[in-house]
């Protein structure tokens, strides 16, 4: 893991629709006055004929991707968790799922690493949303790496894509020389034999930490990487489940309808597993330093650690 260099995944978003952009003349933006945030403004600025600043009005921008996409475009919308997923919920149900568009939805500024912007702006429960729309592909990646590899995969599938990006600087984890991004498939980062450690997104830097001061304790933890909360690697997870008889899932997103409950799901009818759900507990956040905020509600290395020790 490499903690000198950090980067937000809302940066990789911005830089990955650039490099696509390059080579792929169907592309096309779409954004709701958010374009200095959601960091599609250097997308903007390479190729303003292909940036559409819709304004405040995301259900709108979600009807009119919808029209673009039906017209050989492959467009990607972008603006925070909160209003693509949240108030553009319809629009996105109804207009792109329904129809089954080819339609990318970048959501910047999900979850409580949102910090100061409060409860209002931190989205705890996109992918719970988005995974219940049939035929909705739903995306949260780790790190730089593994968001700019997911921006490409998600231009090249076809029908409709959410991605979930985050404002805090996160490490890059996925380092190794021979990853390889596939949707679908989990990434086992780490070897373990006494309690498998599921995360996603922000959270996989943390459970790899958490990880390493559960080895110094004498307990062996498998750390997986699932980008992809939907469809989930159900292989990759009931073999977990299998070989280390206990299953911990870590998620920036409330512990109801994300990747916990995902994983419950598969392991409910494919392999009967204890699971301990490690999220934001039914509850909304606050406003606060991100880093303070995760520390807070138990997200962190030493708050999975103190879990996953009463855990097992």
């Amino acid at each position: 893991m490499l903690e000198d260099k950090k980067i937000a995944t809302r940066d990789s978003y911005g830089n990955a629709l650039v490099a696509l952009g390059e080579k792929e003349s169907n592309l096309i933006v779409l954004d709701a006055d958010l374009a200095a945030a959601t960091k599609t403004g250097v997308f903007k600025k390479a190729f303003p004929e292909r940036h559409i600043d819709c304004g405040i009005a995301e259900s709108n921008m979600m009807g009119i991707a919808a029209g673009l996409s039906t017209c050989g475009y492959v467009p990607f919308v972008s603006t925070f968790a909160m209003f693509a997923a949240g108030r553009a919920f319809e629009q996105v149900r109804n207009s792109i799922g329904y129809p089954k568009l080819n339609v990318k939805i970048g959501a910047t500024h999900a979850g409580i690493s949102v910090g100061e912007d409060g409860a209002t702006h931190q989205c705890n429960e996109d992918l719970a949303l988005m995974r219940t729309i049939p035929g909705m592909v739903v995306i949260n990646p780790a790190d730089d790496v593994e968001a700019q590899a997911a921006v490409k995969a998600a231009y090249e599938h076809q029908g409709p894509v959410y991605i979930r990006f985050g404002r805090l600087a996160a490490p890059i984890v996925n380092d190794a020389p021979d990853y390889k991004f596939e949707l679908g498939k989990g990434v086992t980062l780490k070897d373990g034999k006494d309690v498998t450690i599921i995360a996603t997104g922000l959270e996989v830097a943390y459970a790899l930490k958490a990880a390493d001061m559960l080895e110094k304790d004498g307990i062996s933890a498998r750390v997986i990487n699932i980008h992809t909360i939907k469809p989930l690697d159900v292989d990759l997870v009931v073999k977990a489940a299998k070989e280390t008889g206990k299953i911990v899932t870590v998620e920036e997103h409330s512990v109801i309808g994300g990747l916990g409950s995902a994983v419950c799901d598969a392991l409910a009818e494919k392999c009967p597993t204890p699971v301990c759900k490690i999220g934001v507990n039914d509850q909304f956040g606050e406003s606060g330093p991100a880093v303070e905020l995760i520390k807070k509600y138990g997200l962190d290395e030493v708050g999975i650690y103190n879990r996953v020790k009463e855990f097992i």
